[in-house]
């Protein structure tokens, strides 16, 4: 897989635009057991997101895309995923899911996450090479 034309789709269980996301930061302040999002959870604090998991995406050799639920869905009208989502997207290819909205709820960390995504992607990474090597 070229990495630079793969792109990371990280996909919030949340509504974009300003009201939203004024809505979203008290959610999570004020009933936090009930956030929708744990994909939020894990990588925002009050109203940023954490300087931890915004280096780490920096350094991911793809490029990376943020959607909210409304968003993904005009962008990407004949995909059905659980969200929050992490998806890989590639040219000609559909899209396939590498942490899904399950494995965020269990999830005790954003630790946890940063190792998982990079473990994926890692997979992702020589399944590709493998694919294109043997055809």
């Amino acid at each position: 897989m070229n990495m630079q034309k793969a792109k990371l789709l990280i996909v919030y269980n949340a509504d974009g635009g300003a009201l939203n996301m004024l809505l979203h930061a008290l959610h999570k302040q004020f009933a936090p057991d009930t956030y929708p999002c744990s994909l939020c959870a894990l990588t925002y604090g009050p109203v940023s997101m954490r300087g931890e998991w915004k280096q780490f995406l920096d350094d991911l050799p793809m490029d990376v895309v943020f959607h909210h639920r409304d968003d993904f869905a005009a962008d990407y009208p004949g995909e059905s995923h659980d969200l929050p989502a992490i998806l890989i997207a590639e040219p000609g290819r559909r899209l396939r899911t590498i942490v899904g909205a399950q494995e965020f709820d269990a999830m005790e960390s954003l630790s946890d996450l940063i190792v998982d995504v990079e473990s994926k992607v890692e997979i992702e990474r020589v399944n590709m090479s493998f694919v294109r090597v043997s055809v």
